[in-house]
């Protein structure tokens, strides 16, 4: 098993951040990361969105836990790995929130997915921060 965690906090409320979260044709507006992404129904628990990085193949995922103002858990399959993502939000005693992707990859390519994985969320946490703040 391979396990990571990024954070970052921000003067927007948990609110705000949900909100950028639901919209998720908008995530390339603060994701690099995605060329093209398509969410397959409403944004709940058991609806499927496609997600395609740039200069790789599109692949699927599957929404397991949505709580609204507190965040969302993703799961991709691929060749027999198992790719878990939980998208938290915390309310901060000031009244912005903390953001906390944690990952947990099982499976036989989890050491060669993790850092392919999670590399860039650094960055996707602070394009997220800038756009929830209106910067």
């Amino acid at each position: 098993m391979w396990t990571h965690r990024d954070s970052i906090e921000t003067s927007a409320s948990p609110e705000i951040v949900w909100q950028l979260f639901r919209d998720v044709p908008g995530w390339k507006t603060w994701n690099a990361g995605i060329e093209a992404i398509a969410l397959h129904g409403p944004f709940t628990q058991g609806t499927t969105f496609t997600m395609q990085p740039p200069g790789s193949a599109p692949f699927t995922s599957t929404l397991l836990e949505v709580e609204e103002n507190r965040g969302f858990t993703d799961v991709t399959e691929i060749d027999g790995t198992r790719v878990v993502v939980r998208h938290l939000i915390a309310a901060l005693p000031d009244g912005g929130s903390r953001v906390t992707y944690a990952t947990e990859i099982i499976g036989p390519q989890a050491a060669d997915f993790g850092p392919m994985v999670t590399g860039d969320f650094p960055e996707v946490l602070a394009g997220l921060k800038r756009v929830a703040e209106g910067a």
